[in-house]
């Protein structure tokens, strides 16, 4: 992974960049919220100490998260609960405060990086004979008449449409539609794709592959 440590403790900027390369990360260590806002953009992970000479560490966080998906963790001093909720709001993928030991911060850099985060739909436009899905607009017609569709509905049928004739599984939508690594149950997704069935006119528009899970039909 590639990290950069935003800390402007000389000392423990030294021992934290020692033993993550010794644990085969490649890091790169800067003192200021100004090298860290040039220089994010090249890294997988942040680890940001809001004790900074020169910016807020809030404005740090909220810089590095208009611009992108880059993760941040938030490594610093004690502080008061809503210093960590504002951290959180700002765009903080996760808190962890001194003292803390290193394995401990492998584990959260770790599970950080597990989670699926929400990524923005291409503006593109996809068509399947007479329907047609604008993602860019977020709007679904069939037959040239709208189609009024929930956040979740949408979202299911632009990742069955995304994937052609190809069957999506349950455990993949799960994953992508709802940010869910398991599922918390089954009746979830079959409900979405019966709404959908119903309000795309015909069941043959979502087509269940047993066992395995659905694709996108032909109406």
């Amino acid at each position: 992974m590639r990290v950069l440590v935003v800390e402007h403790d000389a000392v423990i900027a030294e021992d934290l960049t020692r033993d993550l390369r010794r644990h085969g990360h490649e890091v790169k260590s800067v003192d200021s919220g100004a090298q860290a806002l040039k220089l994010f953009r090249g890294a997988d992970m942040v680890l940001l100490d809001f004790a900074l000479n020169d910016l807020d560490g809030l404005e740090v966080c909220r810089g590095i998260r208009t611009a992108g998906d880059t993760h941040m963790i938030a490594v610093t001093a004690p502080c008061t609960e809503l210093d960590r909720v504002l951290g959180l709001q700002a765009g903080l993928d996760d808190y962890l405060m001194r003292p803390f030991g290193l394995r401990e911060l492998l584990a959260r850099m770790d599970a950080v990086t597990r989670r699926v985060r929400p990524r923005p739909l291409p503006v593109l436009v996809i068509s399947r004979g007479p329907l047609r899905i604008d993602v860019g607009k977020r709007e679904v017609r069939l037959h040239d008449e709208p189609v009024e569709l929930t956040r979740k509905e949408f979202q299911l049928l632009h990742l069955l449409a995304s994937h052609h004739d190809a069957v999506v599984s349950r455990k993949r939508i799960m994953s992508e539609v709802w940010h869910e690594d398991r599922m918390r149950s089954s009746r979830t997704i079959d409900t979405h794709v019966n709404t959908l069935r119903q309000k795309l006119g015909a069941g043959t528009w979502i087509v269940t592959v047993r066992g395995v899970g659905f694709r996108l039909g032909c109406g």
